[in-house]
């Protein structure tokens, strides 16, 4: 199927043709006519599938229908998000899908200055994108009225469960007209989105692509066993041996991301990082540079886990292995984007060897470890074995700690 065959208006087929789209995803194929058909959705797909513009697109073809109504009364379509950055990124979207039409779109997020944002505002634009955050501030502060919105997109919602963002995301909900089409977008389905959902959505269409526990075809995958302290001198040889412009790596902390940064410094690599300690525009900043590819790795906590849209990047590294297997997944669908080629490497410590496991049987499959490498341990007879975890599973009779970890504690630490 190509774009062509999903009857959108000439000004989107030229802004598409011009970025130089021709083929839809999957969950463009199927959302973009579900959409224009005017049902509400419910849909499941992970990271890295093309979401923004399986509802953008619809959502900007039923404006450019739509007659004008008058006097401007505020944003006809909401876009819910609930990073910066991926704020950022459906904002740089759609000023493509726009471009060759007459209609505005701005973003608004926290951590800079509201000045700026109000006046943006002030241009009118139709289409807006949103943390929930700012959006309540804005209103707070009357700059901006939700009567007029016909369209609102959650993104990513179960993100925003995860940072405690339901409760906004329902206040928001409850300024908007009731007659409305709403879309939500989320990676994974736990009871409180399938709650959220029956609550907001009138009669969904429900489309699924690539469930979380599905990592996708064209990413290589591998394990390498390493010692905590050969960590560091591991990226280093591996960034060198691959050759690679752009190196994604994912540290577990704030504190760890900085450290990995330093030492990379050192021995000559160019690197940023981004984590909640740093400034919007620091992050931007090293984004933009990690984009134009004058640096070559940057690291990052989960804070990147999800809507950093970064093309053909084609390695990401998990420094540090996530305690929730979920996480790995939407970590390396950073880079196997859009039918590419991707290498998504994880190093694993003895400590970690839990959450491997843990990842192993989400994905449902056996990801491959290296052992030939400069930094391999010399005991690799511990990293054959179970942990703890697995053999306490093979032998219920035996008494073991059922507590699960909990993702509050992992959060505080990004």
């Amino acid at each position: 199927m190509l774009f062509t065959s999903l009857n959108l208006s000439k000004p989107i087929m030229q802004a598409l043709e011009s970025a130089g789209y021709h083929t839809p995803t999957p969950i463009q194929e199927q959302a973009i006519p579900t959409i224009l058909q005017h049902h509400d959705v419910l849909a499941c797909a992970q990271t890295g599938t093309g979401k923004t513009a399986a509802f953008s697109l619809p959502i900007i073809e039923q404006l450019l229908a739509k007659k004008s109504e008058g006097a401007y009364r505020g944003p006809k379509a909401l876009i819910l998000a609930p990073t910066r950055e991926l704020a950022i990124q459906i904002g740089e979207n759609i000023a493509v899908y726009v471009s060759k039409t007459h209609l505005r779109h701005t973003v608004v997020f926290g951590g800079v200055s509201v000045v700026n944002q109000i006046n943006e505002l002030r241009r009118r634009p139709e289409i807006l994108v949103a943390t929930p955050g700012r959006l309540l501030d804005l209103i707070n502060q009357r700059a901006l009225s939700l009567q007029s919105v016909q369209f609102l997109v959650l993104d990513e919602a179960d993100r925003m469960l995860d940072m405690g963002f339901i409760k906004d995301i329902q206040r928001v909900i409850a300024m908007i007209p009731a007659q409305r089409q709403t879309l939500l977008f989320s990676a994974t389905m736990p009871t409180e989105i399938e709650k959220l959902a029956g609550a907001i959505l009138r009669n969904p269409k429900h489309i699924a692509v690539a469930p979380v526990s599905s990592t996708v075809e064209t990413i290589a995958q591998a394990v390498y066993p390493v010692a905590k302290p050969d960590k560091i001198d591991l990226l280093a040889h591996l960034v060198r041996e691959q050759g690679s412009d752009n190196v994604l790596v994912f540290s577990r902390t704030k504190h760890g991301a900085d450290k990995i940064v330093r030492k990379l410094r050192k021995v000559g690599i160019s690197a940023e990082a981004i984590h909640g300690n740093k400034s919007q525009q620091a992050r931007q900043k090293a984004l933009k540079a990690f984009k134009a590819g004058t640096i070559t790795v940057l690291v990052a906590t989960d804070i990147a886990a999800r809507g950093i849209d970064i093309d053909r990047l084609q390695l990401v590294i998990n420094y540090d292995l996530p305690n929730e297997p979920e996480t790995y997944v939407h970590r390396i669908g950073r880079t196997g984007r859009a039918g590419e080629q991707g290498t998504a490497l994880s190093f694993c410590d003895i400590e970690e060897r839990e959450y491997l496991w843990d990842i192993c049987k989400l994905i449902k499959q056996q990801l491959p470890m290296v052992t030939n490498h400069p930094y391999a341990p010399a005991n690799m007879a511990e990293y054959e074995e179970k942990p703890k975890q697995a053999q306490a599973a093979a032998n219920p009779n035996k008494k073991r700690n059922n507590k699960r970890r909990r993702p509050q504690r992992y959060r505080a630490a990004v």
